[in-house]
């Protein structure tokens, strides 16, 4: 699937051990020894995490040892067609999987996925899930207008959304340079039709929120907060005052800075600048 940073150059569904399971947890005991406070622990990654043979073993490392900590995991669904994937994922507190279509025309469109991913039954897997999982199931869609906006597209996506019976649907659109020059984002407006237009409980717009809390952004410093940031998606001047409650002449120069020491890019979209962390430069933050 296209990442933030450009398109995807190798595609697979086949589960691989991308890094040894005790590293990471290494690097997790370390962090969480002096228990942070932490909003949650985010499985995401630069690519799906579900890919990594060392996942269930990680959440089982965090949940045994550090329970006190909520356990997200945001995934595209490809996988949940696996009951050893389904499996792992039911230890963690939250599940986070992304269904942008129930088509498999605009499914393919939208992700460019493996040839052998089908919308369908990645669909069924989350049905499936659905009846095992305890924790708290959110869907995340993302709105392209003109995409999968239609009133027969939304009509199909209502139905898929029914039979997951997620507890939570959430909204989200582009907030950042595309990989394709046709997406564009939704207006307040446009996600507000999609929203009347599913027309249940439980959707919730959140689009526009910002992705760190009010309690982390007091205990954090001005250039670790933009940072984890634009770790977590590229941003213009704009966006890191809303998302960081900073002033914009203080992130100018906290970007001066890191551009000058070679840990962020900048690059020109629609909406403007926008700055991101260089590959390798993220400085710990995760």
């Amino acid at each position: 699937m296209p990442t933030a940073s450009g398109l995807t150059t190798h595609r697979t569904v086949t589960r691989q051990a991308f890094f040894p399971a005790d590293d990471v947890i290494a690097e997790l005991r370390t962090v969480l020894a002096s228990r942070p406070h932490l909003d949650s622990i985010t499985l995401a990654g630069s690519g799906e995490p579900t890919l990594s043979l060392s996942f269930g073993e990680v959440i089982r490392f965090v949940k045994n040892e550090f329970p006190e900590y909520t356990l997200s995991v945001l995934t595209n669904g490809s996988l949940m067609t696996d009951s050893g994937v389904r499996e792992e994922l039911a230890l963690a507190d939250r599940v986070i999987p992304t269904l942008t279509s129930a088509s498999q025309k605009t499914f393919k469109r939208i992700h460019r996925p493996h040839l052998s991913l089908r919308i369908y039954d990645i669909i069924e897997g989350m049905v499936e899930f659905r009846t095992m999982y305890s924790g708290a199931l959110w869907l995340e869609v993302f709105v392209i207008p003109g995409v999968n906006t239609t009133a027969e597209e939304l009509a199909r996506l209502k139905d898929a959304i029914l039979r997951i019976n997620p507890d939570q649907v959430q909204l989200n659109t582009l907030d950042r340079p595309p990989a394709e020059e046709w997406v564009t984002a939704a207006t307040d407006a446009e996600l507000e039709q999609v929203y009347d237009m599913l027309g249940m409980t439980g959707v919730e717009n959140v689009g526009s929120r910002p992705p760190i809390s009010r309690a982390t952004r007091a205990m954090t410093d001005d250039t670790d907060l933009i940072r984890a940031t634009l770790c977590r998606r590229p941003s213009t001047v704009e966006d890191l005052v809303l998302t960081t409650g900073r002033s914009g002449s203080g992130i100018v120069k906290c970007l001066g800075m890191l551009e000058q020491n070679g840990e962020v890019t900048s690059e020109r979209g629609t909406r403007g600048v926008f700055y991101a962390i260089l590959p390798g430069k993220n400085n710990g933050v995760t």
